[in-house]
């Protein structure tokens, strides 16, 4: 049976190669056809998860998505993308443009492994994931195991959303400047840090897992915690304030099915950020939904997504519990990269235990942690750490000159206010124009007012 699931296998590989060699993708840069952004056009054949291989390529170049349109219904992927660089200026660079060309043209060698999007395989380092409740000061109890432990953080990313913390990170041995090797030493971290995830009255089980090479730490985020179910609802008593404030800032997400195209039609509504289009293709691929048909938008702050899809056994969806289970899930995946609290950038050489020194300063001013980004890259460490007051009050402008003359002024700089500090943004109270794909027969109704769509409600 398994030599026939393996000739099976193989026999799919070879006959997506042939469609390609037959078909090979094409990719049109056009800097000429609009004024604001660079027009990226893709044509291939169409696999599972190409969407998703696309989206991250351009948001890995640190590009702004602000209009796309998708098509891959058939045997057939065509695409286009409006994308800007991070300044808001049309792509020029033309090494970025000879990488794109090279990444999603006849070259390109797209994954068919969604586990794998994104990974290197890799003997230089040793990765780390952690998954596990949330409270203040644990980025700092991780890093502190870590130094003990004579490992050094290279990278890292840390999310937090729903009272659960998820990290990705890549550690090198102190001594050898390499992974670390030893199965005991690898058995030991992984305890230690399980310990410290594990904390007290956590109603969930901490995950820890070690292995070794890279992987697309974004994508890893989102998979690690989507299996951890953080988009399920928990109510925390003593946080009555907050929770107002999340309903507040919460997205707006429709699900409803087209009947006579047997579709599903997915809208999200919500403010506009970095990376929004790779999250929620993200997320509906985890799912094992299929996008179809497809258009984006932004509008100033606000920004507009519309998916026709399919599960990929090709129904629609099919009940109520399906339906919120989508809507809560991509939810979830927009909040989670919802910058809270105070942007704090700290520039300086890198050294084996300054991630658990600076976190550790950040826990005795009472400070917490909501999200973390820390790289390496020639000696230097880069980090970026978004900040809020452990007992829910606003940042004391002294607490953050404090925490900066502890580690050094030119080091450690604010680069952003606190959210609750800043001016809130009046919601929109018009709505939006066309921003359905299939032309002026939806332009201002809703679905269910044309009878097309069958609405749960």
């Amino acid at each position: 049976m398994d030599v026939n699931m393996s000739f099976s296998q193989d026999m799919d590989d070879e006959y997506e190669k042939l469609i390609r060699r037959m078909n090979p993708p094409r990719v049109v840069i056009d800097n000429d056809s609009c004024k604001k952004a660079t027009v990226i056009r893709v044509d291939s054949a169409n696999e599972y998860g190409i969407l998703l291989e696309v989206v991250q390529i351009l948001t890995d170049l640190d590009l702004t998505i602000t209009k796309a349109y998708i098509s891959s219904d058939g045997g057939w992927f065509m695409d286009v993308f409006n994308v800007t660089d991070q300044d808001g200026n049309k792509v020029t660079d033309e090494v970025v443009l000879d990488y794109i060309q090279k990444s999603l043209g006849p070259e390109a060698c797209f994954s068919t492994s969604l586990r794998s999007v994104g990974v290197i395989p890799s003997t230089d380092s040793t990765l780390i994931e952690l998954t596990g409740c949330d409270r203040p000061g644990l980025l700092s109890e991780l890093t502190a195991v870590l130094t003990h432990l004579k490992c050094n953080v290279l990278n890292a990313e840390v999310w937090t959303h729903n009272t659960r913390a998820a990290a990705v990170m890549e550690v090198t041995d102190d001594l050898t400047g390499s992974a670390v090797s030893d199965p005991e030493r690898l058995s030991r971290i992984k305890s230690l840090l399980r310990n410290v995830l594990k904390g007290s009255n956590t109603p969930k089980e901490a995950k820890t897992v070690v292995s070794h090479g890279e992987v697309h730490t974004d994508r890893r985020l989102h998979q690690m915690m989507f299996e951890d179910r953080d988009y399920e609802n928990r109510v925390v008593d003593d946080d009555v304030s907050s929770n107002v404030q999340d309903e507040r800032q919460r997205p707006d997400v429709c699900v409803d099915n087209w009947l006579d195209k047997d579709y599903s039609v997915v809208t999200v509504r919500c403010k506009d950020r970095p990376k929004l289009l790779f999250d929620t293709v993200c997320t509906l691929t985890d799912m094992q939904y299929v996008v179809f048909h497809g258009s984006v938008d932004t509008e100033g702050t606000e920004a507009f997504q519309e998916y026709y899809v399919r599960h990929i056994d090709g129904s629609p969806v099919k009940s109520e519990a399906e339906k919120q289970r989508i809507i809560q899930c991509l939810e979830a995946a927009i909040k989670r990269r919802v910058s809270e609290g105070l942007k704090l950038e700290l520039c300086t050489t890198d050294r084996v235990g300054l991630l658990s020194n600076v976190t550790r300063i950040f826990r005795e001013n009472s400070l917490t942690v909501t999200r973390a980004e820390v790289k390496t890259k020639g000696g230097k460490a880069l980090n970026t750490f978004y900040v809020s007051d452990a007992s829910g009050y606003s940042i004391d402008a002294k607490t953050i000159d404090s925490i900066r003359q502890t580690i050094g002024q030119t080091i450690l700089k604010v680069k952003s206010k606190p959210r609750e500090q800043q001016q809130r943004e009046k919601p929109s109270s018009q709505e939006s124009p066309t921003r359905f794909l299939f032309g002026g027969l939806f332009k201002s109704k809703s679905f269910v007012n044309f009878g097309l769509v069958r609405s749960y409600s």
